[in-house]
């Protein structure tokens, strides 16, 4: 019978029983932990507040074997508040989608429980706290989170240099399956006329440039945007739920 202590944000929650529920967390040291609490439904438990979605906690388990994750699920015994960032997401409806869909994809990139995601981890909550402090629109939040969640997972996209030849761009045409921005030369069956300016600001939200992304016009937003979850789907072979809430 082992302890372990972390800290992680909460991506969504299952009842289970009368009183408990199950927890999905991203934690920093132990990647994707799913863990029972027990009576947090009950209307007395201060516990199960702690222990929301978009909750950034400080978290104790308790488990059977000398592993966190193993058979069995193991039992959330502590929690402490590190930063409640649900505060300032779930009462506005297009920071509640954005965030929700951020979850969804961390959840969804860190497919193998118990395998440390460090740089996921890190651009979560990074990702989240700028959304509860409202610092830049919601969409523009979800997409620089996405971007950044496929390169750190090895898909990083291009929007500048052609992604099959390397022909300086800008280049005017994007294709999913080779890439990012691609040559005349390059284009393949299924490839898109993208305008320089939605490549421009992927390419901000990419690097971190918010001067950039913040003054782009609303049409290239919602082209950028179309091009992200394009990507983003056919890298995890479907697509997000929660994307289709989003507001655009």
């Amino acid at each position: 019978m082992s302890l372990f202590r972390d800290d992680g944000i909460v991506l969504r929650t299952q009842k289970l029983g009368e009183a408990d529920r199950i927890i999905t967390m991203l934690t920093r040291g132990h990647g994707r932990v799913r863990a029972v609490a027990r009576g947090v439904r009950r209307t007395k438990s201060k516990f199960g507040a702690r222990l929301e979605p978009f909750s950034h906690v400080d978290v104790q388990f308790f488990s059977k074997n000398s592993e966190l994750v193993g058979r069995g699920l193991p039992l959330c015994t502590q929690s402490e508040t590190i930063a409640p960032y649900g505060g300032g997401i779930v009462t506005d409806y297009g920071r509640y989608t954005a965030g929700t869909a951020m979850l969804e994809t961390a959840e969804r990139f860190t497919d193998h429980e118990g395998e440390p995601a460090v740089q996921q981890y890190l651009l979560l909550v990074g990702a989240l706290r700028t959304l509860a402090r409202g610092e830049h629109a919601p969409n523009l939040v979800l997409d620089a989170f996405l971007l950044r969640s496929l390169a750190v997972n090895g898909y990083a996209p291009t929007f500048g240099d052609c992604a099959k030849c390397g022909l300086p761009g800008p280049n005017r045409f994007f294709s999913v399956g080779s890439g990012g921005s691609v040559c005349a030369d390059c284009r393949v069956p299924g490839s898109v006329v993208s305008s320089p300016q939605a490549l421009e600001l992927l390419g901000a939200l990419l690097a971190g440039d918010w001067g950039t992304a913040d003054a782009a016009e609303p049409r290239y937003v919602r082209e950028g945007s179309g091009l992200v979850s394009a990507y983003l789907h056919w890298h995890l072979e479907r697509g997000l739920r929660s994307l289709r809430y989003v507001e655009k």
